[in-house]
Formats: C-alpha cells, sequence, structure tokens
C-alpha cells in the first residue's frame, strides 16, 4: 500500500516497485538501482544533471526515433504546435451540454477527448488513439499497417484537424506508416495523460472544497502522481563529473516521483494539500518536475493544463463522485503513472 493519506478510508495501492523505490529512497539524493543504473532523487543533483546536456533522440518520450527513422527537433515542435493549434480550436467550439462522463476513468475521460479534438478525423486514425494498443508495440503497427494500406487515403483540403491534415500530405505506403505513427505519438499522449491526470486528482482528493482551483487540484496531483515519474538519461561523460557516485558507464534513472515526496522540500508529503500552490511557483519549486526540467520543458504541458482544468469543471458543476462502493485503486507500473479505475457515478 502507499503512505499517502487519502479521504475517505480510500487506499492506493502501488506495484511494488514504485511502493519499493517510496519505502527505500525517498530523501536519498544519489543511490545505486542497478549494476548499470544510478537512481537520483535530489533535486540539486537532479538539477545539474538535465541542466548538463540536452535529451538525446532516445531519450526524448514522444519522439523518439519512429520504425528506425529519426524525428527531428524541428519536426517535433511543428507536430505539437499543430496539435496545439487543435486543441485550441475545440476549446473555442461550443461544447455539448449534455456529455456523460460518468463510468471508468481514465477511459471515459480519454473517448471524450479524443471526440472533442480529433471526432471530425477519418476513423483510422482515430482508431490510433485505442487505449488498447497500449498493450504492445506489435499491436499498434499492425494497425498502422492496415489504415496505411487501406483505399480512401484522407487528402490535403478534407475537413480535417490539423494533425490529420498533415497525414493527408502522405503519398506512398511507407510515408502513410510513418505519418500515421506521428499521429498517435502525438496526439495519444494529450488525451491518455489528461485523463489519467484528472482520474488521479479525483481518487486523491476527491470531494474538493468549493473554494479550490481547479488548477491547484491538477499541481497537487502531479506533485503525488506525476505521469512522468521517471526521466532515464544514458551514460554520459559529464554525470561523474558532477557526482563521484556516478560511474562513465552508468545510466542515470532521475526520480520525480522521489524528489515530489521528499519530506526537506514538502510539509505533509505524503497528503493530499492543494492549498499548498496557493504559495509556490510550480516553475520554480525544487523538486517539482511533472512537466521536465526548466531546460527542456515538455511540449505538451501547455495542453494538458487547460484540457484537464475543463474537464474537473465539467466533474465538478456536474456534482459527479467517486462511487461509494470503491475502496481501492490500483498503480501499476507503467510509463503513465495513474490510477487504473476510477469509477465516477451520479450522487443518489
Amino acid at each position: 500500500m502507499s503512505p499517502l493519506s487519502l479521504p475517505q478510508s480510500r487506499t492506493t495501492v502501488l506495484s511494488p516497485r514504485l511502493a519499493a523505490l517510496l519505502r527505500d529512497h525517498v530523501g536519498h539524493d544519489v543511490f545505486r538501482l542497478e549494476p548499470d543504473t544510478i537512481g537520483v532523487g535530489g533535486p540539486e543533483v537532479t538539477d545539474r544533471i538535465l541542466a548538463s546536456r540536452r535529451a538525446t533522440e532516445t531519450e526524448r518520450p514522444t519522439f523518439k526515433p519512429l520504425q528506425g527513422r529519426s524525428i527531428s527537433r524541428t519536426e517535433g515542435s511543428s507536430v505539437m504546435r499543430t496539435i496545439g493549434a487543435d486543441v485550441r480550436d475545440a476549446l473555442k467550439r461550443p461544447l455539448p451540454e449534455d456529455v456523460d462522463l460518468t463510468g471508468p476513468w481514465p477511459l471515459t475521460g480519454h473517448l471524450f477527448l479524443r471526440d472533442l479534438i480529433l471526432g471530425a478525423d477519418p476513423r483510422r486514425l482515430r482508431l490510433l488513439m485505442s487505449r488498447n494498443l497500449e498493450l504492445t508495440p506489435k499491436l499498434t503497427w499492425s494497425v498502422i499497417a492496415v489504415g496505411a494500406a487501406l483505399p480512401g487515403w484522407p487528402r490535403p483540403g478534407d475537413a480535417l484537424t490539423g494533425l490529420a491534415a498533415r497525414a493527408a500530405e502522405a503519398t506512398g505506403y511507407q510515408e502513410r506508416r510513418y505519418a500515421m505513427g506521428i499521429y498517435r505519438r502525438a496526439a495519444s499522449p494529450v488525451c491518455f495523460t489528461v485523463s489519467t491526470l484528472v482520474a488521479n486528482a479525483l481518487w486523491l482528493g476527491a470531494a474538493f472544497d468549493e473554494d479550490t482551483s481547479h488548477r491547484n487540484i491538477i499541481y497537487e496531483s502531479l506533485r503525488l502522481l506525476p505521469p512522468s515519474w521517471n526521466l532515464l538519461r544514458n551514460a554520459s561523460p559529464e554525470y561523474p563529473a558532477i557526482d563521484s557516485r556516478i560511474g562513465p558507464d552508468d545510466d542515470v534513472l532521475l526520480l520525480p516521483l522521489l524528489s515530489h515526496r521528499d519530506p526537506a522540500l514538502w510539509e505533509a508529503p505524503d497528503e493530499f494539500r492543494p492549498e499548498r500552490w496557493d504559495e509556490l511557483d510550480p516553475d520554480n519549486t525544487p523538486g517539482y518536475l511533472p512537466f521536465g526540467h526548466a531546460s527542456e520543458r515538455c511540449w505538451g504541458r501547455h495542453l494538458v493544463m487547460p484540457l484537464a482544468e475543463l474537464l474537473l469543471d465539467r466533474i465538478r458543476t456536474a456534482g459527479l463522485v467517486i462511487d461509494p462502493k470503491q475502496r481501492t485503486a490500483r498503480v501499476p507500473l507503467l510509463g503513465l503513472l495513474g490510477v487504473d479505475e476510477v469509477r465516477l457515478v451520479k450522487p443518489a
């Protein structure tokens, strides 16, 4: 079980590896995790490591090479600007009034965001947003292979999102496969991350005080269950010079999961206290890295916050509550850290 202090006697069960990290290493700055891997939880060492060099293409979470093809920073930035414009366009349109957000989260929120942002895109592209594709890369690429081969590829000039319009420019089977891969890489993390973040916030803190801002709730959820709970940096000559405990062949695993709960940095670190953000600056709080380091912030952070606030506003306005029968939620060991299922219901 996690050491979280949750409302209404809820229990969060972390995977054994996550629970062991919190049990054994909270408050430790540098420690050995594996024969070839050093863990880092201290904010000062973390800051120096992340500032020492930029992430390589294999260390970037969203824009790693795609089927062996490099994705340049210029292309990655352009893709994120495109999906950002799509999100802003979606938020400008009148939102449906009859949306039912009851049911299992984060799945329910994910489907809402998929339809809100990408609802007009062709089915072969929207299929790439299925959470079932997270099961294995082989399944993802099987769907992409079929979608790229089918006739009726979208055409430039069709009524599409900007992201789908980029895909429509692809010609030839291989380019279509690549375009579909980019579509999924850009769009799915937005929907996955936001819906997971809101599910985490609901489980950790609901019911919320009426005067607690959506933004503070999100910041505190990001602290206790940061979706990006670790940042891998491959062995590099800069690191032994920063700390002698890091060998020249050691990979480094930076762990916001630990720094976000370090008792030297946070009052009541295991408690959900959104009011702490009345006084703290999330961009300038030591050890707080939900969107990465100041030297290289996550490109999607300006999309995550307004979408998460939108969902929280809808849920709170509708008066939805966590199913009183649900007392336990599990947090599996995945790249995107979050509770596996939270059931939202209308109040009795």
